[in-house]
């Protein structure tokens, strides 16, 4: 089955619930031996999930912000991994499709081969030298123009989704200028090889590794887009916020489902009956009830908003993926104090859920500069 005969969220829905319990089963297992899911990711090509953010008029379900981050959400509480890997291709093939950023023809065989073979795209921006892209360091990477069109040559690194992609969108200096552009980089071209980089001790399953090109030539017209200096919020970058979610929910649910059936023989009851026990677990569900009723009500603000709506955006975006992943945070640590020491061991998920939410303090955009972007809005509301 696939995204041209699913029409409805429940359909959806019901498609990602038949094959993420296989993701739970599975999950332990590429945690611990570092390796990349593949069968995860076939799964979600035969039900067509890469599809879906595609916009209707290319032939995807063109599903919005909202519904798409409820089923990275739903992914995430069995794999943190894979929801959050994913969700790359996911974001930029929803971006693309909305803005138009890039030129027509070059997207729609972009959408083509992403609706008939499940084709994989991420950006590949970041790099040793300049870290996060959000932080403005000009890429080391250089691109130079030929006669028959550019020649490329540069080391990217977290480049996740790395063993199975198919497109890299490669930020890179153009020699001789001030600019910087985005080249669409395909994986079967000479000089493309990935260096096995990534060891992680947090989301191990990504496959995020390093990215080497060295002198691949491309055509002209794969110099898809100049990159401007002036960042205009991106919606689809909530996918982060709601991956940490669904990975605290997950931690939530094994914490209670433990309370509740854990009785010491110093106990007549289970240990939900503590009232320390209780607490916590009230708490939990007071931090995951004030995340999910941010994510998802700036989200369903994105959806209705205009152009112009969305441009002013950006430090509620930021808001939330800090919100978000700070609480996600406290979660796993509650679910943690209420296993005890039995949440460290190498076989329970929590500590696996612990590693992972650690994770989402490192992705864009940065705590600091979120807070320094809400310092400014709310200044400029006062003067």
């Amino acid at each position: 089955m696939t995204v041209v005969n699913v029409n409805s969220p429940r359909e959806r829905k019901g498609l990602l619930e038949s094959i993420v319990k296989d993701f739970s089963k599975r999950a332990s297992y590429y945690d611990e031996q570092g390796k990349f899911p593949f069968e995860n990711f076939q799964q979600l090509k035969e039900i067509g999930y890469p599809s879906f953010t595609i916009p209707k008029k290319y032939g995807g379900a063109g599903i919005s912000l909202h519904e798409w981050l409820e089923l990275q959400e739903l992914i995430a509480q069995h794999d943190g991994s894979t929801a959050l890997a994913i969700g790359w291709h996911m974001g930029i093939m929803k971006q693309l499709g909305e803005t138009g950023a890039w030129e027509e023809e070059i997207y729609q065989a972009l959408v083509e081969d992403v609706i008939q073979s499940g084709a994989l795209i991420n950006n590949a921006a970041t790099e040793p030298a300049t870290g996060s892209p959000t932080r403005g360091g000009r890429p080391e990477t250089v691109a130079k123009r030929t006669e028959n069109g550019w020649i490329i040559n540069g080391r990217k690194s977290f480049t996740t989704l790395a063993p199975i992609l198919d497109y890299f969108v490669v930020s890179a200096s153009i020699e001789g200028s001030e600019d910087v552009g985005n080249f669409l980089v395909r994986r079967e071209l000479e000089g493309v090889s990935i260096d096995e980089t990534w060891d992680s001790i947090a989301m191990k399953a990504t496959g995020s590794h390093d990215l080497l090109l060295n002198n691949v030539q491309l055509k002209a017209e794969d110099y898809v887009q100049k990159m401007s200096k002036e960042r205009k919020p991106h919606g689809w970058l909530l996918h982060i916020p709601a991956v940490y979610l669904g990975i605290a929910k997950a931690a939530q649910r094994y914490a209670v489902e433990f309370a509740t059936s854990y009785s010491p023989n110093s106990t007549k009851g289970t240990i939900a009956d503590f009232p320390s026990v209780r607490e916590r677990i009230g708490k939990m569900d007071l931090l995951i009830l004030e995340s999910s009723s941010l994510l998802y009500s700036i989200a369903a603000s994105w959806d209705q908003a205009s152009d112009t709506e969305r441009n002013v955006m950006g430090p509620d975006i930021s808001a939330t993926k800090l919100s978000v992943v700070n609480k996600a945070l406290e979660i796993v640590d509650l679910a943690m104090r209420i296993v005890g020491a039995r949440s460290l061991s190498a076989k329970n998920p929590l500590q696996r859920y612990y590693r992972d939410v650690r994770a989402g303090l490192h992705n864009p955009p940065m705590d600091d500069i979120t807070i320094m972007a809400l310092a400014d809005r709310a200044i400029k509301q006062f003067i």
